[in-house]
């Protein structure tokens, strides 16, 4: 079952809140698109065909549907909850340009930064330019990270090595004992290190271990953005050897200090 709750509407876009408590494996019926739309996940794991092209989807890969686009779903997972950020073509044009944007997009933790302004900000009461500012920001890094390399990656990779890449992702997100280490993920998932490795630098894009401090990130975001204040028990919560490596790790990926990070997300 799916149900949708309006956050804020204003000229030409709509942001919204998606939640699907669905759990099938199978395709979905066959969904036509009407506006250019930004769907990020915020909880969970799904699936999205489009093109001919599977995309398994969480907090750290999003889509872009534009007008006419035919997508199914499927929900192996169980539920998940997405926010849905519709556009007119116009406002999309304003920020894209006439590029046609790549169906899936990286979310990284930026992009994740900038989706959780702007969920606060369609809670606040500053619609006309607070919300409007954070849509403009937001729209702007979805365009330029739709504008470069595919996710999943189109040439080179096998059926094989993209349903590796799927689980050592899933490995990562339910922070597995083995996924903390490159040599005992790959054991667990029964691949070498230097083919698991290889093959999720290309698919996604970036390398495991840039992309396990992705979703250490954001897990320290989930905790700054409840007013978290320990530094040292966040660092060592989620794995980091200590309080220095998870700022410098906060920063190389958000471009802030957790000090700041916390200050952006709660006042």
């Amino acid at each position: 079952m799916q149900t949708g709750r309006a956050l804020a509407t204003g000229p030409g876009f709509s942001v919204g809140v998606v939640t699907c408590t669905d759990d099938h494996a199978g395709w979905s019926p066959v969904e036509s698109t009407r506006a250019h739309a930004v769907v990020l996940p915020s909880r969970g794991l799904f699936r999205r065909l489009a093109d001919g092209v599977g995309v398994d989807l969480d907090p750290t890969v999003g889509y872009v549907s534009v007008p006419g686009a035919e997508e199914r779903f499927a929900h192996p997972h169980g539920g998940d909850v997405c926010t849905a950020i519709s556009v007119s073509s116009r406002l999309w044009q304003d920020v894209a340009g006439d590029q046609r944007p790549m169906s899936a997009i990286y979310v990284d933790a930026r992009l994740d930064l900038a989706h959780r302004r702007l969920l606060r900000a369609a809670s606040g009461l500053d619609r006309d330019y607070r919300l409007a500012e954070s849509l403009m920001a937001l729209l702007g890094l979805v365009a330029s990270r739709s504008s470069a390399a595919p996710v999943p990656a189109t040439d080179g990779g096998s059926a094989a090595d993209r349903l590796l890449v799927a689980r050592a992702r899933a490995a990562i997100a339910a922070d597995h004992p083995a996924a903390r280490g490159l040599l005992p993920l790959a054991a667990s998932l029964s691949a070498s290190p230097y083919r698991l490795s290889r093959a999720f630098s290309r698919e996604m894009g970036v390398s495991l271990t840039h992309y396990r401090n992705r979703v250490r990130v954001g897990r320290a975001l989930d905790r700054l953005s409840s007013g978290d204040t320990a530094g040292a028990r966040l660092a060592s919560d989620l794995g980091f050897a200590d309080q220095a490596h998870l700022c410098r790790t906060i920063r190389t990926h958000v471009g802030h200090t957790p000090t700041e990070v916390r200050m952006l997300l709660t006042t």
